[in-house]
């Protein structure tokens, strides 16, 4: 009888992702880590800036971790902004299976362009990227701009600043839910 290696090999990304959602950050720890990533998002993407005061509200997640040894999945804390303040804090979670080694952090911009798609994201409980509305990832490179112009998706993310090696870049079926921080 062969003994079974590959099941226990699905617990670490579960293992490693425990200590990330139990030390949960503060209110104001979020805030002072979204003004970052929001400082980071305006020098990658020349009129960042300008695209997100033209949002109804946008999600910011400084920083979400990614494992995966085969199974993966992803976590991290944010807050959602209208105009300019927060309204909101959130928790972003998304689960994975397939080919993947490795982790990463990255940061997460998911912006709400029409106040109908900001409302029905409200509205929710639990929004799922690409169940309860579909999200157009936007890639940028550095140094390049956002033509304003030729975005016509009610929801549209951005995802930058990743630190590691994590093959498979996307958004389907994360699940963001909200958090008490009072």
């Amino acid at each position: 009888m062969k003994p079974i290696r590959y099941p226990l090999l699905a617990l670490v990304p579960w293992l490693v992702m425990q200590p990330l959602v139990a030390a949960a950050d503060t209110a104001a720890e979020i805030d002072a880590s979204v003004n970052e990533a929001l400082a980071a998002f305006d020098q990658e993407v020349d009129g960042g800036q300008a695209f997100l005061g033209k949002a109804a509200g946008y999600l910011v997640f400084p920083r979400v971790i990614k494992v995966g040894i085969g199974i993966g999945g992803e976590t991290g804390e944010g807050a959602l902004r209208v105009g300019g303040q927060t309204t909101g804090y959130y928790r972003t979670v998304a689960g994975s299976i397939g080919f993947q080694l490795g982790a990463q952090a990255k940061s997460i911009v998911i912006a709400f362009m029409t106040p109908e798609s900001l409302e029905k994201f409200r509205a929710s409980d639990g929004w799922k990227v690409g169940v309860d509305g579909s999200v157009a990832l936007i890639d940028i490179g550095a140094g390049k701009a956002i033509d304003t112009a030729n975005v016509k998706d009610p929801v549209v993310g951005f995802v930058f600043g990743s630190k590691g090696l994590m093959y498979n870049l996307t958004l389907e079926g994360t699940k963001i839910t909200k958090v008490d921080k009072t």
